[in-house]
């Protein structure tokens, strides 16, 4: 019957529909039926010197408790078989013996180590999938971002052309539509181009005087500052991204001020505006709400390269963002 019931159970359990709680009776009814089948088969000398013929094998059943029900349920049936081994005894009237002690503790030190391993190994299993799905979501939000954007520069570019065709207060709006239309395709390009580590070094102070205007003051260390290409680039996108919010959130003709700081330890970028300053909580209601302009054209760039941004706002007294990049 142990043999038998050793072959069946193991093709049994090897079918992930039937590895369920119900198969775990079934296995250990048979695992008790076969303990307390000794007494049909030896007498009460026998356990006098030994365990009950089953004792070994019955752990195949702790085993399969320990990964399917965890540990709680191994450490009950570990002691319902140190139960079922002194029933047994006093039922062929057999002397009691260290025998069921030893084999209660080598049921639960094995049992419990196999519950423990299978409930981190289910928990690995959960966070994977959790990270698939999250991860299968992001591309389908990126992929819906993008289509909404290509419709957005369709409607700009109609505008642009329309408004030139008018003319008058037509023309300027055309030429806003315009110039937002050219922004937006360098903000999707940026989004879309996918970023390598390339050879050589960029000169970060060089690619941000490129965003100097009227209204943008760039101000940093007299020799360049060198980092590695892709790390320049993305500084100088991050720093143009939060020019652009700047220029759509704050009244016209806010200024701006961009300084960069070459240390040792790493580099930092400050952007500083003298706008009407955010809100407490209005960027992670932004967040919540979809609207993911500077978490993903910041945020995502800067922490993709290890570094870390610090916002620093109040109503009525500007907006400070802060770019921290470590030399490591």
């Amino acid at each position: 019957m142990m043999a038998s019931w050793t072959v069946v159970s193991t093709r049994l359990y090897a079918r992930p529909h039937l590895r369920d709680r119900r198969m775990l009776t079934v296995d250990l009814l048979v695992a008790f039926g076969c303990l307390f089948a000794t007494g049909l088969a030896a007498g009460p000398h026998y356990l006098t010197q030994a365990a009950p013929l089953s004792a070994y094998w019955f752990a195949g059943a702790v085993l399969a408790t320990g990964a399917i029900a965890g540990v709680r349920a191994t450490v009950l049936v570990a002691l319902l078989y140190g139960l079922g081994d002194l029933v047994l005894r006093d039922l062929m009237g057999a002397a009691v013996t260290g025998a069921t002690l030893r084999g209660v503790v080598l049921l639960l030190l094995a049992g419990t180590a196999v519950g423990y391993m299978a409930r981190v190994a289910h928990r690995a299993e959960e966070r994977f999938a959790r990270a698939v799905e999250l991860e299968a979501r992001m591309r389908e939000r990126e992929q819906i971002a993008r289509s909404v954007h290509d419709s957005v520069l369709q409607v700009l570019t109609l505008v642009h052309r329309r408004g030139e065709e008018a003319g008058g207060e037509a023309a300027e709006l055309g030429r806003m539509a315009g110039e937002q239309e050219v922004r937006l395709r360098a903000l999707i390009s940026g989004i879309e181009a996918p970023v390598q580590d390339v050879p050589g070094t960029g000169d970060l102070r060089e690619l941000l005087r490129a965003q100097e205007s009227s209204l943008v003051s760039v101000s940093g260390p007299a020799e360049p500052v060198e980092l590695s290409e892709r790390a320049a680039r993305e500084l100088a996108a991050a720093v143009h991204a939060a020019l652009d919010n700047v220029a759509a959130h704050c009244p016209e003709g806010t200024r701006a001020w961009v300084l960069v700081e070459d240390e040792d330890a790493g580099v930092t970028v400050s952007v500083r505006d003298e706008g009407p300053g955010i809100a407490e909580g209005r960027l992670e209601s932004a967040r919540s709400e979809g609207r993911l302009g500077f978490a993903r054209s910041v945020l995502g760039r800067v922490h993709d390269l290890g570094g870390s941004v610090e916002v620093l706002t109040g109503p009525g007294e500007g907006t400070e963002v802060e770019i921290h990049l470590p030399r490591s």
